[in-house]
């Protein structure tokens, strides 16, 4: 059983800056594969970003490349997500997501989930 916690979310204006955290309590994530992911109210869970167990292999959905960048901590108990050029589409509560099977872009593929941090973006 893996526990995670979601932080670093808030208000943030038009083409501002945030670092979302996800922190696996008395756990290193060495072994895991890791994403974030986000969900607008009433709308589906979707994909941001994903991290490979050994951090080599990235992916990103296609309307956040360039803008946010996923990362391990070197403490091996920390994940992040760097969000630069922030739009109002990207308000959402974010979510983080651990599967130590597989690397995968889907939020079926993940059996662990944090309990989310809202982010907004105002016009």
């Amino acid at each position: 059983q893996v526990q995670l916690v979601e932080s670093g979310g808030g208000l943030v204006q038009a083409g501002g800056s945030l670092r979302l955290s996800c922190a696996a309590s008395g756990r290193t994530l060495r072994s895991y594969n890791m994403g974030w992911f986000r969900q607008v109210s009433g709308k589906a869970r979707e994909f941001v970003a994903a991290i490979s167990v050994s951090g080599c292999t990235t992916s990103y959905q296609d309307s956040v490349k360039g803008r946010f960048t996923i990362s391990r901590g070197y403490a091996e108990i920390t994940l992040y997500l760097q969000m630069n050029s922030l739009k109002p589409e990207d308000t959402a509560v974010y979510y983080c997501a651990a599967n130590r099977a597989y690397f995968s872009i889907t939020s079926g593929g993940y059996d662990y989930w944090g309990q989310g941090t809202q982010v907004t973006v105002s016009s």
